[in-house]
């Protein structure tokens, strides 16, 4: 087992990156490894895809498993080695078809197919044991001896970014949203990872590129929660529970939340969201539900506690799952491409188990005092006002806009987001997104100009609403981006993460500041990369890093 995807991985003073018998995620070594074996067999279905469609030919069923396949190795997703069994015999079918399918196009274009190598050829052992001996052929820094540790780097960060382009298509997928350039893009990843590129070069463009492609599936899923559930609206949500029977929906899925919604409607039961679902509340559709009754807990990484003290079932329909608890291991339930071993396993959105397991419970006994906080601040509630805003950075009311965004974890440092959001002057607003607001969003920030000092954007799939902001200010103003008096300050934990910041980058945003700690799978001369090309910061003290941008900006 190799794996150092995301920030929490294991790091000394001469090597980061987990290598024992579990990583610091909890994912064993049979898993890490199928995991991988998993993915060097997309790639031959991306290969073989990728040469289709430039035939004209494709296939969406394979095109879906990819997005659906690269989720489930997402960290904190599915811990389930024997799923991965299923999955790579799965995988390996749908290569046999795109390598058919290709064959085919070529044909009928007069072309004589390529004989293809690598990941193409290779052949997945049907068994465990079998497919755990050929590991090795699939493990990400199986060059590094030759290579070295930059290039070894650039493609794990090709690979983690596809991995979280994945996984925001797959979330619009579900809901009807699909895009043939994002499936062109994966296709073109995978099939020029298989190629196991060795110069910095093309590594570097296929990553910008990656970064465009994480737009589209961004605006994709956009337009699939909003086509779907309506557009996000300020609402305020209970952020206390209510006596009654309850049912905790933890993740991102949108779609699952609102099927558990149908299924407990006019039951009795109240259905609270967790952690990433917090901004569910303010789509029209979603709220519509009497029995959506608030936000129960905080950030994915507090989970085993919160779900133990939680009266009812919980389902986790998409990442961040952590090791399921023994005082709660037999009320928690997986969806979609989630899963732990043991754990009862929803399919095809038929929550009855959940809801029997909700009437069998207690619920909560009696209610705790009201308490709610304000969501629903997305590019539509912004945009909206958005005279108000250029008035109030004209007459100097806003001096500055911090976004203050992505994930949260329970690594030291991190509580420098919360430091940050706190000593911003009174004159600059606060915009969150993602998970790591949690730490700070139930605090009263106060107004100015008129507006919240802190907008809630969403949750980390709604980076595409800030950076529609963005532009639109931008336009507004008459200069770029990266002449707003904005700055963006992203705490990064796993792959969704990594994709956003590809975004950011290709989009030519300079001078983010990531952290809390740098990903370990760039090297330093990687880093100097992205500082030189980029302007990308680490970290560093809050009051600082504030004064540097209020300097800058002047």
């Amino acid at each position: 087992m190799f794996c150092y995807q995301c920030e929490q991985t294991f790091r000394s003073d001469n090597k980061a990156g987990c290598a024992g018998a579990k990583g610091m995620c909890g994912k064993d070594a049979a898993t890490a490894d199928l995991q991988d074996v998993l993915l060097h067999v997309c790639e031959g279905i991306g290969q073989y895809l990728h040469r289709a469609r430039r035939l004209g030919a494709t296939d969406a069923e394979a095109d879906r498993f990819l997005l659906f396949a690269f989720f489930t190795t997402l960290t904190n997703v599915n811990f389930s080695a024997a799923k991965f069994v299923e999955f790579i015999q799965r995988a390996a079918q749908l290569r046999d078809g795109a390598k058919a399918l290709y064959e085919k196009a070529a044909r009928e274009a007069g072309e004589t197919p390529e004989t293809l190598s690598g990941a193409a050829a290779f052949v997945p052992a049907k068994d465990m044991a079998g497919l755990l001996a050929q590991a090795g052929e699939a493990a990400i820094r199986k060059d590094v001896a030759r290579l070295g540790e930059d290039v070894v780097g650039l493609r794990a960060l090709v690979l983690y970014g596809l991995k979280g382009v994945c996984a925001y298509a797959h979330h619009a997928c579900v809901l009807g949203e699909e895009r043939d350039a994002i499936y062109a893009a994966v296709e073109h990843a995978l099939d020029l990872l298989a190629s196991e590129p060795e110069d910095i070069g093309p590594l570097l463009d296929e990553a910008l590129a990656l970064g465009r492609a994480n737009f589209l599936a961004m605006e994709a899923l956009d337009a699939a929660n909003t086509g779907n559930f309506g557009t996000p609206e300020p609402t305020s949500v209970r952020v206390t529970p209510i006596k009654g029977k309850a049912i905790l929906v933890s993740g991102h899925d949108l779609k699952d939340l609102h099927a558990i919604l149908e299924a407990t409607k006019d039951k009795g039961i109240n259905v609270y969201t967790h952690g990433e679902l917090l901004p569910a509340h303010s789509y029209p559709a979603l709220r519509s539900y009497p029995h959506l009754a608030g936000n129960y807990g905080g950030a994915w990484q507090d989970q085993q506690k919160e779900f133990a003290e939680f009266p009812g079932p919980i389902v986790m329909t998409s990442n961040c799952l952590i090791e399921p608890q023994p005082r709660y291991r037999a009320r928690i339930f997986t969806a979609g491409p989630v899963g732990w071993p043991g754990v009862r396993h929803i399919a095809n959105e038929d929550f009855t188990q959940v809801v029997q397991a909700a009437l069998a419970l207690p619920g909560f006994a009696e209610d705790a005092e009201e308490q709610r906080i304000t969501v629903g601040f997305g590019r539509a509630a912004v945009l909206g006002v958005a005279d108000k805003v250029i008035d109030a950075v004209k007459s100097g009311a806003i001096r500055h806009f911090f976004m203050i965004g992505g994930c949260d974890g329970a690594a030291p440092g991190r509580n420098y987001y919360a430091d940050f959001a706190h000593a911003t002057p009174d004159d600059t607003v606060i915009l969150t997104l993602g998970c790591g607001k949690y730490r700070f969003n139930k605090h009263d920030f106060g107004t100015v100009g008129g507006l919240p000092r802190l907008l809630d954007m969403g949750q980390c799939n709604d980076a595409y609403s800030a950076l529609v902001v963005a532009t639109k200010l931008a336009e507004a103003f008459g200069v770029g981006v990266n002449e707003l008096p904005l700055s963006l300050i992203v705490s990064w934990f796993e792959q969704k993460a990594a994709a956003v910041l590809l975004t950011l980058l290709a989009l030519g945003v300079r001078n983010v500041r990531l952290g809390p700690t740098l990903p370990a799978f760039l090297t330093p001369a990687l880093v100097d990369v992205l500082v030189e090309k980029f302007g990308v910061l680490p970290i560093g003290d809050a009051r600082a890093d504030i004064d540097a941008a209020l300097s800058r900006a002047a």
